[in-house]
């Protein structure tokens, strides 16, 4: 069960902008990741590898917490990520990650967010 302080951690981290980095040293070796409903992805170094490929498709990426709750294993965060594309386009995702923890890493998780909202 993840304590309030690493959660915090893990919060800065992403907010940091250290997207990969959070994903390497906050979840296990077996986490998974899920868009909305579609198949989740599996293994940490398969959702490092995604999220580096993300990252190479944006200019920049801004991370802002709005509201995280802990639960025992269980977290909420409500993120807001508003990209800049190289192109110069922009985009904004408001989303809701559902997480579950095993000790103090992310074992599972599971993003909730409008698609058509780029």
């Amino acid at each position: 069960m993840p304590t309030r302080a690493r959660l915090d951690e893990f919060i800065a981290a992403v907010v940091s902008g250290d997207h990969a980095g959070a994903i390497e040293r906050f979840y296990t070796e077996d986490a998974s990741m899920q868009e909305n409903a579609a198949p989740p992805r599996v293994g940490r170094d398969v959702l490092v590898a995604h999220e580096r490929a993300v990252l190479e498709r944006v200019k920049s990426v801004t991370s802002t917490c709005v509201a995280s709750v802990v639960e025992g294993d269980r977290v909420a965060i409500n993120w807001v990520f508003e990209f800049v594309y190289h192109s110069g386009k922009t985009g904004r995702f408001d989303e809701v990650a559902l997480q579950e923890w095993r000790g103090d890493r992310v074992f599972r998780e599971r993003f909730f967010y409008d698609p058509s909202k780029p």
